[in-house]
């Protein structure tokens, strides 16, 4: 009887890491997808690259305002 519920049991576990395994991959799918259109259409506008809306990339990021007047 231990031995059938061991086996339903491991029945069970592989059936959820299959299920688990596929609504994964159709996510990372689905993510890829996106991204894809996401850069289509960045690359059609024209617009700004990513680079440049980083406002680390300004200039300012850890500068400290001299209050003395030097």
């Amino acid at each position: 009887m231990a031995d059938e519920n061991d086996k339903s049991e491991q029945q069970n576990s592989k059936q959820a890491r299959a299920s688990r395994d596929d609504r994964l991959k159709s996510a990372l799918r689905e993510n890829l997808k996106r991204r894809k259109m996401q850069a289509r259409e960045r690359a059609a506008s024209g617009g700004p690259s990513q680079n440049e809306d980083d406002p680390l990339n300004e200039g300012t990021a850890g500068k400290i305002a001299d209050k003395t007047g030097d």
